[in-house]
C-alpha cells in the first residue's frame, strides 16, 4: 500500500475506478455525487481516457451500455432520481448481460426529495428497479477506505459474471473525508471479451451480437434460466457481510453504510449497562447475507434494524431470520439519521424481552 491521502469519498470512487482500469465514463451532474463528474472530467483528459457529460441520464446510461459492449471498463454515477431515469437501460445491460459499474450516492425521496443522505433506494437498487427477472450485484461501504476497496472490486465481479454491478452509499460517505490507503498498482485481470464484445474482428471470426431481446419465447426463457444460473453462481461466491461482536450477544443490530457507523458507537454505550449487542452489516445487499442472521435466529433476544428508510432492508433480515424471531424496526427519514440515544432505547426495549 502507499501513503495515506485526506479525500472526499465521491473523488475516491473516481480514483478508485481509474486505478481499476476504467477509461470511459459518461454521466449527468446531480448532488450529492457530482463530484465523482469533476474528477473523472479532469482525470481522463490527462490519461487520454473518455469523458462526456451526457444530455441526461437516459442517455449516459445508453451510452455505458455502447462502451461495455465493445468490451472496455465503463461507468456512470449518479443519485437517486437520475438513477430512477437510468432504470430502463440497467435492465437493457442486465439483459444484454454487459459488465459495467454503476454508481449510487442516495439522496432523499420520493420523488426529487432533498440533497441530504438517506437510504431510500435499496429497493429500486436491490430488487430491480427495472422490468424483467435480473438481479445487480449491490456494494455497501462504510468508510471511504472501503469505497476504493468496494469500487475496485466492482469492475472485477462486473468482468468475471459479465453483470452490471452497483455500489450504493448515502450523501454523508460521498462528502465526507477521510484517510485512505491506495494500492501502488490495482492488478487488472486480463479477461478475454472476444467471444462476446463487438469490439472489432478483422473478419477473421462470426460477428458478435450484443442485445437484450429474444423474440421467440423458448429462447428468452432459456436466456433467463442462464441469468439465473448466474445469479446462483454469485451469491455462492460474492456474498459479503461483517460480523461484529454477534457472539452471545443479547440483540443484534443490522445496519448498512453509514448507520452500521453510528451502531458500533451504540455497542459501546450498551456495553456500559450491560447489555451485550451484535451487528450485521451487509456489504453485498444482494447477494444478501442469509446465513448470517440464521446462524444467530435462536440466540438471541431479538434483531434490531436500523435504516435511513421507512423500512425496506428489514424485509430481507424478516425473511432471512425466517419466523425464528421477531425483527424490529427504527428508521428516519428526510435526510435525518438515526441517533445513538434513539437506537439504544430501542436496544433496552428488545434486551428486556424474555428470551
Amino acid at each position: 500500500m502507499g501513503e495515506k491521502l485526506l479525500m472526499k469519498g465521491n473523488e475516491v470512487i473516481a480514483e478508485a475506478a481509474l486505478r481499476a482500469g476504467c477509461r470511459h465514463y459518461f454521466g449527468y451532474p446531480i448532488t450529492p455525487q457530482t463530484e465523482v463528474a469533476h474528477y473523472m472530467a479532469k482525470k481522463m483528459e490527462q490519461i487520454g481516457g473518455v469523458f462526456v457529460q451526457a444530455e441526461s441520464e437516459v442517455a449516459a446510461i445508453n451510452m455505458v451500455y455502447g462502451a461495455a459492449s465493445a468490451g472496455v471498463r465503463a461507468m456512470t454515477s449518479s443519485s437517486s432520481p437520475g438513477i430512477s431515469l437510468k432504470q430502463e437501460g440497467i435492465s437493457y445491460s442486465a439483459g444484454a448481460e454487459l459488465p459495467m459499474v454503476i454508481i449510487d450516492i442516495v439522496r432523499c425521496g420520493p420523488g426529487l426529495g432533498g440533497i441530504l443522505p438517506a437510504q431510500c433506494d435499496y429497493f429500486q437498487m436491490v430488487k430491480g428497479g427495472g422490468h424483467g427477472d435480473y438481479n445487480l450485484t449491490v456494494l455497501a461501504p462504510c468508510s471511504v477506505q472501503e469505497m476504493y476497496e468496494v469500487v475496485v472490486g466492482a469492475f472485477n465481479i462486473a468482468d468475471r459474471y459479465r453483470t452490471p454491478v452497483v455500489v450504493m452509499g448515502d450523501g454523508y460517505l460521498g462528502q465526507m473525508m477521510e484517510a485512505v490507503e491506495f494500492r501502488d498498482e490495482e492488478p487488472i485481470a486480463k479477461i478475454d471479451k472476444s467471444s462476446w464484445a463487438a469490439c472489432g474482428h478483422k473478419m477473421e471470426r462470426e460477428h458478435n451480437t450484443i442485445t437484450s431481446i429474444y423474440i421467440e419465447a423458448d429462447v428468452l426463457e432459456a436466456h433467463n434460466n442462464k441469468l439465473q444460473a448466474k445469479y446462483r453462481e454469485i451469491e455462492k461466491n460474492e456474498t459479503r457481510v461483517e460480523e461484529f461482536n454477534c457472539e452471545g450477544a443479547d440483540v443484534i443490530v443490522t445496519a448498512y453504510g453509514t448507520v452500521a457507523r453510528i451502531v458500533k458507537n451504540v455497542i459501546k454505550d450498551a456495553e456500559k449497562e450491560g447489555i451485550k449487542v451484535g451487528l450485521i452489516r451487509p456489504i453485498t445487499l444482494w447477494p444478501f447475507p442469509s446465513e448470517s442472521y440464521a446462524k444467530y435466529a435462536d440466540k438471541v433476544k431479538g434483531f434490531l434494524c436500523v435504516e435511513m428508510s421507512t423500512g425496506q432492508m428489514v424485509e430481507d433480515v424478516r425473511l432471512a431470520v425466517n419466523g425464528r424471531n421477531t425483527v424490529d424496526f427504527y428508521g428516519r427519514t428526510g435526510g435525518n439519521v438515526p441517533s445513538q440515544s434513539a437506537i439504544l432505547e430501542e436496544v433496552r426495549k428488545i434486551a428486556a424481552k424474555k428470551k
